[in-house]
């Protein structure tokens, strides 16, 4: 005997729906509340017949009409390659599953803040024995908002607030203007337009006008810049995105004293960089502050010299491997690399486009940009740069696993090395790696490391630096540290 079983279907229960489908032989009612005629981007799919031989594994259901219900700005062509997907569907599993996706690629189109959804039974003129009838009821977001948000720089907390305008041309389209206030007197001011492109490789271009202020103490200047930015960002395959950048900024360098250097003083004034970027990064880890397995890579090219003063060719690469052990701990392997070489005409460029190294979240032990050339106590940074570290992590004792204080905690032992100079390479790579090994910085350590909202990390740990070279600033002891980027 047949059981009738009638579901209001939340499609966070779907796994509990295809159970039950699986297991029972019923005849299924889904019922929505009592609703008037429907508005909105509606497809029909005729001249549907039953399946023949129909199993429990393969109820037979179809949907035939699609309502959204909700839209104002929103164009229906969006809406409609967004939803098409659930017409594949032949049997009750499968409709349940392509619906669940769609509703969650509606909800990812920015475009709207809450996503609902209704089944029930088809009973147009049409309809067929197994026809089904879906109802998605979208609620738009506001035309006008706002934002409050806390950041993570460069050893500094940041405050952001700003407003925007969403959905403006009904594609999910967004204007917006940020202001930023760090705790190291770094200030920033963004007007941003994004516009997505709505595409398998989920494509969004971005443009910018933006003025940005910061202070370098190690180094002692001051960097205001204000410039335009242009930006199309695309994945070219799952868990790999890549970034064309065009970057026009006009900067002025100021001293932060007296006491500056003059290997700094003399490189102050204005500059103007035009810079075409390419970013390719791949990240299979499953966690991006504490992985316990996978992988991920990022590499940086930069061409300087379109126009403008200053011309280079930088390249940086940035590595990581986790490897999972008993009892949780996790073995964690990073590389950091960078290379600028000048172009050989009229170009140049400034300290602010060298690379520095040496850090509480960089080569642990020194002071901030405390490792290489230096004058008069400011840190003058070099056109090549390696830095590698093995971590192990483990967790918090005595605490049951899947808390909330176990998830963000980690006891941290670390081991870092590297080296920074303008080192001459020639075609004699043993010639080569004894240039770069030559003179290398040693640390090791060890402290507890937390997350901070799952995508920065603090650190307090205790260093101890053990190779390091004349005009290094070593700080043993304690040190703590806080960025999104880290070694």
């Amino acid at each position: 005997m047949n059981e009738q079983v009638t579901y209001s279907v939340d499609l966070e229960g779907v796994a509990e729906v295809v159970s039950a489908l699986l297991t029972t032989h019923f005849t299924v009612v889904v019922l929505s509340p009592e609703r008037e005629d429907h508005d909105g981007a509606t497809m029909n799919l005729q001249s549907l017949k039953p399946s023949q031989g129909k199993t429990t594994l393969e109820f037979g259901a179809r949907v035939q009409r699609v309502h959204v219900d909700g839209l104002g700005r929103t164009k229906d062509d969006i809406v409609i390659n967004t939803v098409r997907d659930v017409f594949t569907a032949r049997d009750f599993q499968s409709v349940i599953i392509k619906i669940h996706e769609a509703r969650t690629r509606l909800s990812k189109l920015g475009c709207f803040k809450d996503v609902g959804v209704f089944i029930d039974a088809y009973n147009g003129p049409d309809a067929v024995d197994d026809g089904i009838e879906v109802t998605f009821e979208v609620t738009e977001v506001s035309f006008l908002g706002a934002k409050v948000n806390t950041a993570v720089g460069n050893n500094e907390a940041q405050f952001s607030t700003g407003g925007m305008l969403r959905n403006i041309f009904g594609r999910a389209e967004e204007w917006s203007c940020e202001y930023t206030h760090g705790t190291k007197k770094t200030t920033s001011f963004y007007s941003t337009f994004v516009k997505p492109f709505h595409n398998e490789a989920s494509t969004v271009l971005t443009s910018s006008i933006y003025q940005q202020a910061s202070e370098a103490p190690w180094s002692g200047y001051r960097e205001l810049d204000r410039g335009i930015l242009l930006t199309l960002a695309f994945n070219s395959a799952p868990n790999v995105q890549q970034k064309l950048i065009l970057d026009g900024v006009w900067r002025h360098l100021t001293t932060l004293s007296r006491t500056t250097a003059f290997a700094v003083r003399e490189q102050a004034g204005h500059s103007l960089k035009s810079a075409l970027r390419h970013e390719l990064h791949v990240d299979k880890r499953d966690d991006q502050v504490f992985p316990t397995d996978g992988v991920s890579f990022t590499l940086k090219n930069e061409l300087a010299g379109l126009g403008g003063d200053i011309g280079f060719l930088k390249n940086e690469l940035d590595m990581q491997v986790n490897v999972p052990l008993p009892r949780d701990i996790v073995l964690q392997g990073a590389l950091l690399a960078g290379h600028l070489l000048p172009l050989r005409n009229n170009k140049t460029y400034v300290i602010a486009d060298r690379f520095m190294l040496g850090g509480p979240m960089n080569i642990r032990g020194f002071e901030m940009a405390g490792i290489g050339p230096h004058s008069d106590g400011c840190s003058l940074g070099a056109e090549m740069f390696w830095a590698a570290a093995i971590h192990v992590y483990a967790p918090l004792p005595l605490l049951a696993r899947g808390g909330t204080i176990s998830e963000k905690f980690r006891l941290h032992g670390f081991v870092n090395t590297g080296n920074i100079g303008d080192f001459v390479l020639t075609d004699n790579y043993k010639q080569n790696l004894h240039t770069l090994l030559r003179d290398m910085r040693l640390s090791y350590g060890a402290g507890l490391a937390m997350s901070l909202g799952g995508f920065a990390r603090v650190e307090l740990n205790y260093c101890i630096p053990l190779l390091l070279q004349r005009g290094d600033r070593p700080n043993q002891g304690l040190q703590f540290g806080v960025a999104a980027n880290f070694l």
